[in-house]
């Protein structure tokens, strides 16, 4: 897929798992737990150990079968080598100019984080393709409200502080998708081997996504 379906296809989606691994065998099996609850938008972090292999692994096992991108980048050669493993899109919780023209330059659909008013506008004059707004725990959907204000255009996407109870409010302001972390797929129950448990929670957050964007 080019950087334009791939934004399109998270559009559709509108939902990124956020995911921290706490080991790559772990974290392939937290994936495919989520994918057969539904959840198809993978952002595997480079906090998560070994994070380029396990996306090698996932490229290769689903394909275009799911969105897979790299989250987490936080210097600039990482925009390189995340394209090299298969990664479709790239994600940073930073707005760093440099580290953001990486980004952009490697033709990956392109999100990276901001939170000021002066933040965002720099992120997206940059080439960002999506502002993720984080922590979106700290304003909530009143604050996203405030950022459409003055930045109508700018397509958003708040990660931290999403769950399933709260999945309409975010929706109703206007933003492109959300992404969730642990409270979609706590690392716990992976170590803990609850797998089902992933499937279901993961089964239950697309199920009020879409119910969200029906309204």
């Amino acid at each position: 897929m080019n950087k334009a379906e791939v934004l399109e296809k998270v559009k559709e989606l509108g939902l990124l798992a956020v995911i921290r691994g706490p080991s790559p065998e772990l974290t392939v099996k937290m994936v495919e737990a989520l994918i057969a609850g539904g959840v198809l938008g993978i952002e595997i972090t480079y906090s998560t150990p070994n994070a380029e292999e396990v996306v090698r692994t996932l490229a290769k096992k689903f394909g275009n079968n799911i969105v897979l991108g790299m989250g987490t980048l936080t210097k600039t050669e990482q925009a390189i080598s995340a394209k090299e493993t298969g990664a479709s899109f790239l994600v940073s919780p930073i707005c760093e100019p440099n580290l953001i023209k990486a980004m952009v330059a490697s033709g990956l659909l392109t999100m990276a984080g901001a939170l000021t008013p002066t933040e965002v506008f720099q992120a997206y004059n940059l080439g960002t393709d999506v502002i993720k707004v984080f922590p979106g725990s700290l304003g909530g959907p009143a604050y996203i409200k405030a950022l459409k204000g003055p930045f109508p255009y700018i397509p958003m996407m708040p990660t931290g502080g999403v769950s399933a109870g709260n999945v309409a409010e975010w929706f109703s302001t206007g933003v492109v998708a959300v992404g969730a972390g642990s409270e979609l797929c706590p690392p716990q129950l992976a170590k803990d081997g609850k797998f089902d448990e992933i499937s279901k929670r993961a089964a239950e957050f697309v199920e009020v996504v879409k119910a969200a964007r029906t309204k």
